[in-house]
């Protein structure tokens, strides 16, 4: 489908205490996509971000819910586009390549595009981030069967199909995590585009938590890895349950089958529970499967659901 030269276009800025960057981000917008609407979604910032957001003339929402996932889930509610570009408030992200980002989508060629991080160096990049996004990307990849570059990015640009089913669930820094899942588990058409990384100027900090929020990221992925893979992921349990069994039964048995006597009883009814336990979570996973199934598969229909551009 080529380009529209109606389409409406929305970039969307979660926002929270970035007085020291809000306006020249907006600026750098303005000047690359004058067609567009730009929206700012304050969270509860305790600076002057709102009133410099709304002077450089943004648009400012406020989200009162504390939390990156909680601002993305009312900007995907709340606005209204045929696409929609999603950068963060504190001028790491190169604004140079919004268009780029925006060209499949409003060609139709993908309902989302991620700007793969390049560069920044240590300043931008300290090495506890640097080595969990190796970490965690290499961990999605194994566990939904492809990996993306950089599940971590907060540059991306979307179509108004994606925005509209995309189901957030996430509160905080793990909804860049959970829109990677959803775009591997749904096969969404996607396209990755590397984009330079820059570093926080002087007055701005990070809001991320290295150790924190990296731990709420595993968490979240895991549980999407049971929600969307329970076969495999009780499998995994049950696996373990069955070697326990065995490792503390086998003795047992030997010594049985030596002695006539089970001298170890309690051992005995440890590896015979640890059995048991693993039939019954293998079993529990082979339901779950079939539900898990169908809830992917609704939540498809409603992805297809959605027209691919706003009437």
């Amino acid at each position: 489908m080529p380009p529209s030269s109606t389409a409406t276009i929305a970039v969307l800025l979660p926002c929270y205490n970035e007085a020291a960057t809000i306006a020249q981000v907006v600026a750098n917008f303005r000047a690359e996509l004058p067609e567009a609407t730009i929206y700012v979604f304050d969270n509860n910032s305790r600076d002057d971000s709102a009133r410099l957001a709304r002077q450089a003339g943004a648009i400012v929402r406020t989200v009162p819910r504390q939390g990156k996932g909680n601002v993305v889930r009312r900007m995907f509610a709340d606005i209204e586009a045929d696409a929609y570009l999603m950068a963060d408030a504190d001028l790491t992200y190169d604004h140079t390549r919004a268009r780029d980002l925006l060209a499949p989508v409003l060609a139709g060629e993908a309902d989302t595009v991620i700007g793969t991080r390049q560069g920044g160096g240590r300043a931008a990049y300290p090495a506890g981030h640097r080595f969990g996004n190796r970490l965690f990307n290499l961990i999605v990849g194994r566990m939904f069967g492809q990996g993306l570059a950089d599940i971590f990015s907060g540059y991306r640009a979307f179509s108004y199909r994606f925005a509209k089913s995309f189901p957030a669930h996430s509160e905080g820094f793990e909804i860049e995590t959970e829109m990677s899942i959803f775009i591997l588990e749904q096969r969404i058409p996607f396209q990755e585009i590397p984009t330079a990384y820059g570093v926080r100027p002087a007055g701005s900090q990070s809001k991320l938590s290295t150790y924190r929020d990296g731990l709420r990221i595993l968490f979240t992925i895991l549980r999407l890895f049971k929600e969307s893979r329970p076969m495999a992921f009780f499998s995994s349990i049950a696996l373990l349950c069955l070697l326990l069994s065995l490792g503390l039964g086998i003795p047992v048995i030997s010594d049985w089958l030596r002695t006539g006597t089970v001298e170890r009883l309690p051992t005995a009814i440890l590896s015979s529970g640890l059995g048991i336990l693993a039939v019954v979570i293998f079993l529990a996973g082979l339901m779950l499967d079939s539900v898990a199934r169908a809830y992917r598969e609704t939540r498809h229909l409603r992805y297809l659901n959605v027209p691919p551009r706003r009437e």
